[in-house]
């Protein structure tokens, strides 16, 4: 079993940066994908940025693409997002999960370990 903390959010105002972190513990998990997910309230929670198992393969939604940034330190068991040009549609509780083989998929269903979530709010 693996546990998954997040790390990093907060309050910034648009346009700023933050960076999240997503620490494992229990087992390593340098062979499976990792995805980021995000819900706002009201809304359904939705994938945000994945990266496979070495980091060589990542995916993003299109809200985000050349905004966030998604890499792995595998030596340190934690993926993180960096998340520039923030918007005020990027509020929202950011969680990373895992998923049990090495590539990405967007489906939140597709993943079996879940974080707590941090929160992100963004202000003008």
């Amino acid at each position: 079993q693996v546990q998954l903390v997040e790390s990093g959010g907060g309050l910034v105002q648009a346009g700023g940066s933050l960076r999240l972190s997503c620490a494992a513990s229990g087992r390593t998990f340098s062979n499976n994908a990792v995805g980021w997910f995000r819900q706002a309230p009201g809304k359904e929670r939705e994938f945000v940025a994945g990266i496979n198992w070495s980091g060589l393969s990542t995916e993003y939604a299109d809200s985000v693409k050349g905004r966030f940034t998604i890499s792995r330190d595998n030596a340190k068991n934690t993926v993180y997002l960096q998340m520039n040009s923030l918007k005020l549609e990027d509020t929202a509780v950011y969680y990373c999960a895992t998923r049990p083989y090495y590539n990405i998929r967007v489906g939140k269903n597709e993943y079996d370990y879940w974080g707590q979530g941090t929160q992100v709010t963004v202000s003008l």
